[in-house]
């Protein structure tokens, strides 16, 4: 039985090593190949370049705009997460406390809209938005960085409230009492208490909201259509179809924006580990 268990988990491991191995292939070709000329790309495509040199990365940050759609990016994200975050948690807290058919039925409706796919809505969504054009205001929910903060908002508060919901169930009621005998209003005991409380669920759904909205290409595409306004992935987009011939400004293109989600991903894995399995424990 032991040497059957342990068969097993070689093999498994053998498994492990193998999918991954098979899932980096295709990240290898593209960073290895970000560094050739076209000719070489196509005579030893698998093979190291003959020289490391950044010259394909900077002409390629340079007509893709980068920076720029980086700086698109990291706004759209960060407020978008910070209201997110705000918003689901506020609600989960009193949907959690109210405990009556109202809450519940609220509840479910949240979890209802997780159910609804984006491509259902979308055209909808778009024809009602664009009657939201103010002229005199100068205000429009079509190519602008609100309008497109607005939908990440709406369509990222249902998940957001269902991960807070489970989570805030386990924070003790009792220290929200002697928060309020001791003068808290409710305001105060939701940020002073329970808020800080709530870090490692916190951490998660900015994680997994992050991830969704940085790599997002569908939602701003319906909704930038100003070059200026792009975000990374919608520049890439750009970018590769106007350079697909260039196979090495591309490769470079696509390596340059996926690096910003790798490395936030390798700091913050153990929050989205932490966070899961401590509102799995509650």
């Amino acid at each position: 039985m032991k040497r059957r268990n342990k068969s097993t988990s070689i093999l498994l491991e053998v498994i492990a090593w193998v999918s991954g191995l098979l899932m980096l292939l295709p990240m290898y070709i593209m960073f290895v190949n970000s560094f050739k000329g076209r000719a070489e790309i196509f005579t030893d495509t698998f093979g190291l370049p003959k020289s490391f040199s950044f010259e394909y990365y900077a002409a390629a940050m340079d007509k893709m705009n980068f920076l720029s759609a980086f700086k698109n990016s990291l706004l759209v994200s960060v407020i978008s997460i910070g209201l997110i975050i705000i918003f689901s948690a506020m609600t989960s807290w009193m949907l959690v406390r109210m405990k009556n058919k109202l809450s519940n039925g609220i509840l479910l409706l949240f979890v209802g809209t997780m159910l609804i796919p984006f491509q259902s809505v979308m055209i909808p969504l778009m024809q009602y938005l664009n009657k939201w054009d103010i002229p005199s205001l100068n205000f429009s929910m079509i190519n602008t960085h609100y309008g497109l903060i607005f939908m990440y908002i709406g369509f990222g508060l249902s998940m957001s409230v269902f991960l807070y919901h489970g989570f805030i169930k386990g924070v003790p009621i009792a220290l929200e009492e002697a928060a309020m005998i001791e003068g808290c209003n409710t305001w105060q005991t939701f940020w002073k208490v329970v808020f800080p409380m709530l870090t490692p669920i916190t951490m998660t759904v900015g994680i997994l909201n992050l991830l969704w909205i940085w790599n997002d290409y569908l939602l701003p595409s319906l909704t930038l259509t100003s070059p200026a306004l792009r975000t990374i992935p919608l520049s890439t987009f750009f970018f590769f179809g106007e350079f697909t011939i260039q196979w090495n400004l591309a490769m470079a293109g696509l390596v340059v924006s996926i690096i910003p989600v790798i490395i936030f991903y390798l700091f913050a894995q153990k929050y989205i580990i932490k966070g899961v399995m401590a509102g799995a424990v509650k």
